[in-house]
């Protein structure tokens, strides 16, 4: 009861996760070119994949989407680092600040879903080749995608839900950027309720979606075992991008999960550093894997570009 009677109105936060920061503009300026870099690379691949309709089939409108995830992924955290890092501004508003922590973890849990679908339709392509048209459609792609993002909605609205009947004691994030861990260590609750409930909601798409990928890379493995030489490596160049993704957005999740759960106490820069990089590195890294890896991409811009050149 004490607590209530202490708490105070928030009407916004302070951002202090970043004051340890050592040369926080070159830093600043590393995460703004990263952060707009990436942007400008899945928007060329959202573009490309939009105008030309030869793209308009299951694999690119899965691409099309990751895009979509990762602009949104992104976008959600990298503003409010920029702004403290090269702008000095540490403040951030109420209620922008539940839906950016809305919008981080919708990011989070579509991205693995995302993922998780991408590895469906690798299986398809590889296991059923001749039928894979048939099973999947644009318009099965396109519903699955929809209600893929309607179950990440409901999943991750339960966050602010419970975070919005708290009182605050405090109106310092020791974070970041609006972490849902942030968020909490202002109220005068206890955490660790809060914390567990976080854990419970993120395992599940973290754990089906991991087991997920990996049981439709043991089926694509065992159907390479079966085809030929020249086939085997067709399918594993059909694979490799995604694979490379996948390692990309799984390892520092895991990392930062495991220590964590091991009780190993990370100190503020480690943590962020972690944090920072499991949502810019699959950000950047993943438009310019499937650009660079999928011919018929690479082709169109490098076309498109020609084309801009001569007009010129």
């Amino acid at each position: 009861m004490s607590s209530y009677n202490t708490s105070i109105k928030v009407t916004e936060f302070i951002v202090n996760g970043l004051d340890t920061t050592e040369r926080p503009l070159v830093v600043g300026a590393v995460t703004l070119f990263i952060f707009v870099l990436s942007i400008l690379a899945n928007s060329v691949n959202i573009f490309v994949i939009i105008y030309d309709k030869k793209f308009h089939k299951p694999m690119y409108l899965l691409i099309c989407n990751l895009a979509v995830v990762d602009i949104m992924y992104t976008s959600s955290s990298s503003p409010t680092m920029i702004g403290v890092l090269v702008a000095g501004v540490k403040t951030i508003s109420y209620v922008p600040c539940l839906i950016q922590m809305f919008a981080i973890n919708l990011g989070a849990v579509m991205e693995m879903f995302a993922l998780a679908v991408m590895a469906f339709d690798r299986l398809l392509a590889v296991g059923c080749p001749f039928q894979y048209h048939i099973y999947l459609t644009n318009a099965r792609t396109i519903v699955l995608t929809y209600i893929l993002w309607i179950v990440g909605c409901a999943c991750v609205a339960v966050l602010p839900a419970t975070v919005i009947p708290l009182p605050h004691c405090s109106t310092v994030l020791k974070y970041t950027f609006c972490s849902h861990a942030s968020i909490i260590r202002t109220t005068c609750v206890d955490p660790n309720y809060y914390f567990n409930l976080f854990a419970i909601i993120t395992f599940f798409p973290l754990f089906f979606t991991f087991s997920f990928i990996c049981l439709s890379y043991i089926g694509i493995l065992f159907f390479v075992k079966l085809s030929s030489d020249s086939d085997k490596k067709k399918m594993g160049s059909t694979c490799l991008s995604h694979l490379i993704v996948v390692t990309c957005y799984y390892f520092p999740v895991f990392i930062l999960s495991l220590l964590t759960r091991i009780g190993v106490v990370l100190t503020l820069e480690a943590r962020n550093g972690l944090v920072i990089g499991s949502i810019l590195g699959p950000s950047l890294v993943n438009p310019f894997v499937y650009c660079l890896r999928t011919a018929e991409i690479k082709n169109k811009i490098i076309s498109l570009l020609k084309n801009v050149q001569v007009s010129q």
